[in-house]
């Protein structure tokens, strides 16, 4: 038993190798999986248009309302067989809620370019955290009160800035965001591989929502900066 269980530094989680293992491999094809009903839902939204109406107020209390009662409902379901599911409604979801800013940049000339290059720019900020979690030894446990305080600034932030509706501000916050997801990202990424998380349904939910936020954040970055007009 002592052979299979290794105490990690301060964090001692005391979880096996093979399941720290098991749960990071499970995590990565439940997150590759998340990624269909994530493009379906914003190729519904693009098509239809169906959330073109969802601006300022009306579309941030969608947005809240949608993303907490989901993230709500995979906790409560995340020890049984629901929370797959439950997990790939809500990436369908946030696909949704993408689709306004998707649509927005396909207005642009070199739309298509431009979320291909976001895409592939989230895409390098992964393999670099997860190559880096790979190689760090230390426990990054501590880091987790410090990036919570960084989302909370940011979300006040944004909503700060729907209302004010400026485009220094957007950017900033989308410089901002980049990092404070990649970071995440590196912390949630160590957390399974050092066994400080354990359900792959949780750890998946984790991953997603720092990969669609920098994606988010490098899309409206690029449409500000890099934006062509016909």
């Amino acid at each position: 038993m002592n052979d299979q269980v290794t105490t990690l530094g301060s964090a001692g989680y005391g979880v096996s190798q093979q399941e720290r293992n098991r749960v990071l491999r499970n995590t990565y094809w439940l997150l590759a999986l998340s990624l269909l009903p994530t493009v379906l839902g914003a190729w519904l939204g693009v098509a239809t248009g169906i959330t073109r109406s969802l601006s300022g107020g009306l579309g941030l209390i969608v947005f809240l309302g949608g993303a907490f009662g989901f993230m709500f409902a995979i906790e409560k379901t995340k020890h049984s067989a629901a929370g797959i599911p439950v997990l790939l409604g809500f990436t369908f979801f946030m696909g949704l809620m993408l689709s306004r800013m998707i649509g927005m940049i396909l207005g642009f000339k070199n739309g298509s370019e431009l979320i291909m290059t976001a895409f592939a720019g989230t895409a390098g900020v992964f393999l670099v955290m997860a190559s880096l979690a790979t190689v760090i030894k230390r426990d990054l446990s501590g880091m987790g009160k410090f990036l919570f305080v960084g989302v909370l600034v940011l979300f006040v932030g944004s909503i700060i800035n729907v209302f004010i509706g400026s485009t220094a501000g957007m950017m900033a916050i989308s410089v901002a965001a980049i990092g404070i997801f990649s970071a995440y990202m590196l912390y949630d990424l160590k957390q399974i591989m050092d066994g400080g998380e354990t359900n792959y349904i949780s750890a998946t939910l984790a991953l997603y929502l720092d990969l669609f936020n920098v994606f988010q954040s490098l899309l409206a970055l690029l449409g500000i900066m890099g934006g062509e007009r016909d």
